[in-house]
């Protein structure tokens, strides 16, 4: 770890701002009120039940940047809770509410454990080439440019099995308090397996699937309904949907 979970939040914001600044002058930021509301209140709920779970998370500056590319099927989460969710998700995969909720719950989830930072440190090794050895110096300069870098290349890497599994069984957790079908969780991998190899997820590029994916998903199908039997929905804290 070569960047505090607090510095990757910081430098999250500044490539946030960067990336939606970018995508409005390109007019790719989705303004239709029937999604952003949709999106709003489904990733809202998840939000709530994160607030519960991590306290520290209150404090996010939670928002989601909607894109408009039917030919993305991809979603994330910075640190600090800034997401963005591709409109090729929807289009391509025709996603339940449920399924939706199961994407973003795993996306936040990263954010949650700290996986940002794990893989901007990587990110900063790889293309920076800042070493443990060299943070551990007086470069203060030359880790700070390492690190505001790290922050947009960090979304092109791909997270490791261990963060991979963290994400998913926080991320179905997170769904089914928040009121959504746990059951999602498996169709919406068997949906991705099913895109045309032509056309592949670039979600599924930064997010490995291994054979027992959804095997391990569906073991945890009966724990997860029991945490919420008569699927409650949770209330739907705000979120900033960015336009």
């Amino acid at each position: 770890m070569l960047i505090s979970p607090e510095s990757a939040i910081v430098e999250s914001k500044q490539a946030y701002l960067s990336t939606v600044g970018q995508l409005n002058q390109e007019n790719k930021l989705i303004d239709d009120p029937k999604m952003s509301d949709r999106v709003a209140t489904i990733t809202g709920r998840l939000v709530t039940e994160a607030i519960a779970l991590y306290p520290d998370s209150a404090d996010w500056e939670w928002s989601v940047a909607i894109i408009d590319d039917d030919d993305t099927v991809n979603a994330w989460c910075m640190a600090g809770g800034r997401m963005a969710a591709y409109t090729g998700l929807f289009e391509q995969l025709k996603l339940t509410d449920d399924e939706f909720a199961q994407i973003m719950g795993h996306e936040i989830s990263h954010a949650l454990a700290n996986h940002t930072a794990e893989r901007m440190s990587r990110a900063m090794a790889i293309n920076v080439g800042v070493i443990a050895a060299g943070v551990a110096s007086d470069n203060h300069i030359a880790t700070l440019a390492g690190a505001s870098l790290a922050a947009k290349l960090a979304l092109e890497l791909p997270n490791s099995r261990v963060a991979e599994s963290e994400a998913d069984q926080i991320g179905i957790e997170l769904a089914t308090r928040a009121g959504y079908d746990p059951e999602a969780a498996v169709t919406l991998w068997q949906k991705m397996g099913g895109l045309s190899d032509s056309r592949p997820a670039e979600f599924l590029s930064t997010h490995p699937a291994p054979e027992n994916r959804q095997s391990a998903l569906n073991d945890l199908v009966p724990e997860m309904r029991a945490l919420n039997p008569q699927g409650r929905m949770a209330k739907v804290t705000p979120i900033t949907i960015v336009r």
